[in-house]
């Protein structure tokens, strides 16, 4: 069941300028006659998990607050994992008339760890 207020998906900063320049070198590809790359697949992963948020904002797993950069300067963040080890990074803001998605970042799995503090073995 859909939820009562409108929902509402936008991509910020860093994660614009990721969906651009991945959306610019597929563009690239296709032209080239290519029908299948790792930029394809991440940028169909990334069109598939905006489509599940405009559904269900609280689709992604909850990164537990202590965990949160502080430099982010948000309440709650949300990943969603993309194909190849990307990370989807977003927070979810909410009012009496609408619920939105704030993705705030699209990164590889290294950065994402770097990010969010978590270390290697």
């Amino acid at each position: 069941m859909k939820p009562s207020r409108s929902i509402r998906v936008i991509l910020k900063d860093q994660a614009k300028k990721e969906y651009e320049a991945l959306s610019r070198v597929v563009e690239e590809q296709r032209k080239k006659g290519k029908a299948n790359s790792e930029e394809m697949q991440l940028l169909k992963s990334i069109d598939k998990k905006v489509a599940i948020l405009k559904y269900n904002p609280a689709y992604g797993q909850n990164i537990p607050k202590g965990l949160i950069p502080k430099t982010l300067d948000v309440d709650n963040l949300f990943r969603v994992e993309l194909t190849h080890y990307w990370r989807m990074l977003y927070t979810i803001r909410t009012n009496e008339v609408e619920i939105v998605s704030f993705i705030l970042y699209i990164l590889d799995h290294p950065t994402y760890n770097r990010l969010i503090g978590y270390r290697g073995r």
